[in-house]
């Protein structure tokens, strides 16, 4: 941030959490309970960073009900040539402008920094839809349709009343979808509650908690020595040597992990055991949390499930390419988020054009900082399966 001026904008919207209270904690300031095991709710993690910023006195540099509308390059543009090489990271004059509008005005405000973090995240804020071919569409459905970004703005009751009594369907199965379908169940308890469908195009691996056989899960991939077993760029020959040697243990620690969620979860019962190895979902975060009353819910019949590569819409629900139809009075679809199109928003050319990486993932060293954009950084825009430990600048 700008020795001259220091702006932090926040918009928080957090349905609940997927991880231990230890790994939403700032290391100079432990949770009251952290050796709890549940997960904390939104409301927990809230009055964690309420008592955070009231005890580091950091409420005079926030800027609620706030958004920012532009950010503006003003460095030396003849350094930004996308060689790398900028000078310090702290260079003494500004270099980014932002540009903030406050919810109770259209009044706009520039604001100057010499380093930028960008912490808008990969979800919420523009969803993602399939593609549908014409007449196939949600246009010619007689029911509802909303994206599961549309159901996280409803309060309890407007949730209750939309899904209670009716035949819902679910189109994913991550970690969005998973909790919707559980939280239809929830609703449609009792002898007049419908069952809800999940329409699962691609299984990922789901966890029950972050422990394995008794041991501790981020022991397997996440240590310096697992590091070893793992590609990465720019390696010496001795350090490729060395990885190649060791490349079997990844399909052991991926077995192994296996072993035990097909032993504490029915996967296979439900046929939602995946044809990947575990490390594939591993590698690219696809894994998500189950909730411990989710199975629960599904031995009862309240969850269903329909397997399927291609869906598309009728009058009365939808259709299948094994010529199935599934009747349907409300379908969410929980299909993901366009988080780099809310970077391009963002961004100002010619770095926006940056983000078009060919292989989909942005190129972050240590997940943060982009060597062709100068005094800027990243926090959280990759896809990670656990949070990372904070610590206080």
């Amino acid at each position: 941030m700008a020795k001259q001026n220091h702006l932090l904008v926040s918009k928080i919207g957090i349905i609940g959490a997927g991880s231990p209270r230890s790994d939403y904690e700032f290391t100079d300031f432990p949770w009251p309970n952290r050796d709890d095991p549940s997960f904390p709710s939104h409301t927990e993690i809230l009055d964690y960073l309420n008592s955070y910023a009231e005890r580091f006195d950091l409420f005079k540099y926030v800027r609620l009900n706030s958004k920012v509308v532009e950010v503006r390059f003003i460095g030396d543009r003849e350094t930004a040539d996308f060689s790398g090489n900028y000078g310090s990271l702290l260079p003494g004059q500004p270099v980014w402008e932002v540009a903030v509008q406050s919810n109770q005005s259209d009044t706009i405000q520039w604001y100057a920094f010499e380093f930028l973090v960008i912490c808008i995240g990969k979800y919420g804020d523009i969803p993602k839809f399939p593609d549908f071919s014409h007449n196939r569409g949600p246009e010619i459905f007689e029911g509802q349709v909303l994206h599961s970004l549309d159901y996280c703005k409803l309060d309890k009751e407007a949730a209750s009343q939309l899904l209670k009594g009716k035949k819902v369907a679910v189109v994913g199965f991550k970690k969005s979808a998973i909790d919707l379908a559980l939280e239809c169940a929830e609703a449609n308890q009792g002898p007049d509650g419908q069952p809800c469908t999940m329409v699962v195009r691609t299984l990922h691996w789901t966890v029950p908690h972050y422990w394995v056989w008794g041991l501790p899960f981020f022991l397997f991939f996440s240590t310096r020595s697992s590091q070893l077993i793992h590609e990465r760029p720019n390696q010496t020959l001795l350090e490729a040597l060395l990885c190649l040697l060791l490349s079997p243990l990844r399909h052991v620690a991926s077995k192994f992990i296996e072993s035990y969620l097909l032993y504490k979860l029915p996967l296979q019962k439900y046929g939602l055991k995946p044809d990947h190895p575990f490390i594939e979902d591993y590698a690219s975060c696809q894994m998500a949390i189950m909730p411990e009353n989710f199975f629960p819910e599904v031995d009862k019949g309240k969850i269903q499930f329909k397997r399927t590569s291609k869906f598309w819409f009728s009058r009365e629900g939808l259709e299948f390419e094994d010529n199935t139809k599934l009747k349907a009075d409300v379908v969410i679809l929980a299909t993901g988020y366009d988080g780099k199109k809310k970077l391009k928003n963002i961004l100002p050319k010619p770095f926006y054009s940056l983000l078009e990486y060919p292989y989909g993932v942005m190129p972050l060293y240590r997940g943060t900082i982009h060597p062709l954009i100068p005094n800027m950084a990243f926090g959280l825009h990759r896809k990670c399966c656990k949070p990372s430990h904070c610590r206080a600048a």
